[in-house]
C-alpha cells in the first residue's frame, strides 16, 4: 500500500506539472469540455429508477473539489479499496442479462466500480457534482465507464482497470459522455481529443 501511494503520489505531481502548462483554451486542457444534452446509458436510467436519491438535482453542489493532499489521499485509499474489493465479472455473469448498474456487493462490473467509488466519496464528504460516471471507448474500441472526479486542479479518472489515478488527457480512452454535474440523471456530451464522441448516443459499458 505505501508504495502505490507513493507511486499515485508521484502520478499527481506529473499530472500537475503537466496541467500548470497546458492551454486552458484547447479541449486536452485541464478540464474536460462538454457540449451539451444528450441520452443517458439505458443502465444508468434503470438505475435511477430503482435508486432515485442516486439520480437528483444537485445544483447547489455544481462545484469541483478544492485538492488538498487530504483529499488526494481519500481518492488514492478509496480508488484502492474498491478495487481490490470488488471481482470483476461480466453483466451476463452475474445477472444473465447485458446491462445491470447496481452497487457491487463482491462482483461486478465496470460501471459498478463507479458507483461505488462515487458512494464512498460522497460519504466522505465530496460534492456529487465533482463525482461524475462517464462512458468512454477504450483502445479496443468496446465502451467502459470511469468515474471523472472534477478538481480545482483539473479532471481526474478512477478505473477499476488502471491502479494510477490519471488526469483525464493521459488515459487511453475516447471520452464521450458524463453525467452533469447539476443533475445526477441527466448527462452530457463530452468534447474528447478526437470524433469518436459522436458515437455518444450508441456507446454502451463492459
Amino acid at each position: 500500500m505505501k508504495y502505490l501511494k507513493r507511486s499515485l503520489l508521484f502520478g499527481f505531481i506529473v499530472a500537475f506539472t503537466a496541467i500548470e502548462h497546458s492551454d486552458a483554451r484547447d479541449v486536452n486542457s485541464a478540464f474536460m469540455a462538454v457540449t451539451g444534452k444528450t441520452r443517458p446509458p439505458i443502465g444508468h436510467v434503470k438505475f435511477c429508477r430503482a435508486n432515485p436519491q442516486e439520480c437528483r438535482s444537485q445544483v447547489s453542489q455544481d462545484r469541483a473539489m478544492a485538492l488538498t493532499q487530504e483529499r488526494w489521499d481519500e481518492l488514492i485509499q478509496i480508488n484502492h479499496m474498491v478495487n481490490q474489493s470488488v471481482q470483476p465479472v461480466t453483466d451476463i455473469e452475474l445477472y444473465s442479462v447485458p446491462e445491470v448498474w447496481a452497487f457491487p456487493d463482491q462482483y461486478g462490473d465496470c460501471e459498478d466500480y463507479v458507483l461505488l467509488k462515487r458512494h464512498h466519496l460522497i460519504q466522505a464528504g465530496w460534492p456529487a457534482g465533482s463525482l461524475l460516471i462517464t462512458v468512454v471507448r477504450d483502445i479496443d474500441g468496446g465502451g467502459h465507464a470511469v468515474l471523472t472526479v472534477r478538481t480545482d486542479r483539473g479532471d481526474f479518472v478512477l478505473d477499476n482497470q488502471e491502479a494510477l489515478i490519471k488526469h483525464w488527457t493521459e488515459t487511453p480512452y475516447n471520452y464521450l459522455k458524463r453525467q452533469s454535474s447539476k443533475h445526477a440523471g441527466k448527462w452530457v456530451s463530452v468534447a474528447d481529443r478526437s470524433d469518436d464522441h459522436l458515437l455518444a448516443e450508441t456507446a454502451s459499458t463492459d
